[in-house]
C-alpha cells in the first residue's frame, strides 16, 4: 500500500510530497476508482426509495479518496511537472474522464437523483441541502444525463479526447 492510500500523519493532514513516488500514482488511482465505483454502485443498488440521504448525500461523500489523490497529483503536475508526471497524466486523464462519464451518464443513478429532485417540495431540506440537490441534478443534466444513447456515446468520445487535449494545451503553455 502506498503513502497515497494511507492516512497522512503530517501536520494538518497535508500531503507528504517528499514521500510520494511517481510509481505510487497509477495503482492508487486504479484502486480509488474501483472503490468509488463500488460506492456509486451501492447507491444504485439500494432497493429503498430514493431519499436525500441515501442518494444525494451518499453520492456527495462517494469518491473522496479518489478526489484526494487527484488533487495531490494534479496540483503537483501543475506546479512541478516532469516527463514522468506528464506520462502519468496522459494515461490517467482519459480514465478519469471515462469514470466521470460512467457516473453522470448512468441512467439508474440519474433516475434516483431525479426522483429526489422531483419530490424536493415535499422534503424538509435546509438551504444547504436544497442547493446541493439542485446543483447535483443540474450537474447531471448539463453533463448529458438526458441525452439518448447515441448522443451519450458521442459525448464520451468528445470528453475522452478533450481530457488529453487539455493536458497537451497545458504542456504547450509551459
Amino acid at each position: 500500500m502506498s503513502i497515497l492510500e494511507q492516512t497522512f500523519t503530517t501536520k494538518h493532514n497535508t500531503a507528504p510530497f517528499s514521500q510520494i513516488k511517481n510509481e505510487d500514482y497509477l495503482p492508487a488511482f486504479e484502486r480509488a476508482m474501483k472503490e468509488a465505483k463500488a460506492e456509486i454502485q451501492a447507491i444504485i443498488d439500494n432497493k429503498e426509495l430514493a431519499t436525500f440521504e441515501n442518494t444525494i448525500e451518499a453520492m456527495t461523500f462517494s469518491g473522496m479518496h479518489l478526489d484526494r489523490i487527484s488533487s495531490i497529483f494534479f496540483n503537483l503536475h501543475s506546479a512541478e511537472t516532469s516527463d514522468e508526471l506528464e506520462k502519468i497524466a496522459q494515461e490517467i486523464a482519459p480514465k478519469l474522464s471515462q469514470f466521470g462519464n460512467d457516473i453522470t451518464l448512468n441512467p439508474d443513478l440519474f433516475k434516483r437523483i431525479k426522483s429526489v429532485y422531483d419530490s424536493k417540495d415535499q422534503l424538509k431540506l435546509n438551504v444547504e441541502q436544497t442547493t446541493l440537490l439542485e446543483n447535483s441534478y443540474k450537474s447531471f443534466v448539463r453533463n448529458g444525463a438526458l441525452l439518448n444513447e447515441s448522443q451519450k456515446e458521442q459525448l464520451r468520445a468528445i470528453d475522452s479526447e478533450l481530457s488529453v487535449l487539455k493536458l497537451k494545451y497545458g504542456e504547450n503553455i509551459l
